[in-house]
């Protein structure tokens, strides 16, 4: 039985499995995408999304509970400047995991994480979002217009 044993142990011991999350987690943030395994995608994920969480506020306590679990001065910089301002109002799910098929060698799951704001392709019809709500009632639809043709009528 597997009760409570959430850790996925990717086949290593502790700290070589922390130190290859760290990596990892240093390579996304640097390069923005990557591709790895399914099960190291996972794992990724769910190493990195509580240090984005905490990217986005920029106290110096946040930024060594980062670096103790990154190791890269230049990717927790890179975090909490760049990464954090883009993702700053998004309230959670900061990757995506897109599988790709399997590997040749050795017939491994692949799949390629992403951290999701960074990718032009799927957020091209995104970019024009309307953050206002419209109102059922639409009671200001001909106030507008009676101010168009008032403006009209009076140029000629």
């Amino acid at each position: 039985m597997r009760h409570g044993k959430k850790v996925n142990h990717l086949g290593r011991q502790t700290a070589h499995r922390k130190a290859m999350l760290a990596n990892m987690a240093c390579s996304l943030i640097e390069h923005k995408r990557i591709n790895t395994t399914v099960a190291k995608a996972k794992a990724l994920k769910g190493f990195v999304e509580p240090l984005i969480t905490k990217s986005k506020a920029d106290t110096t306590h946040n930024r060594r509970i980062v670096m103790s679990r990154l190791r890269q001065k230049e990717a927790v910089t890179e975090l909490f400047r760049e990464v954090a301002t883009k993702i700053g109002d998004r309230p959670g799910g900061y990757t995506r995991i897109i599988k790709l098929g399997n590997r040749l060698g050795d017939n491994a799951d692949m799949a390629m994480i992403e951290l999701v704001d960074y990718n032009e392709i799927y957020n091209a019809d995104k970019k024009a979002k309307k953050t206002t709500r419209r109102s059922r009632r639409g009671g200001n639809k001909d106030v507008a217009p009676a101010v168009e043709t008032k403006a009209t009528n009076e140029e000629e």
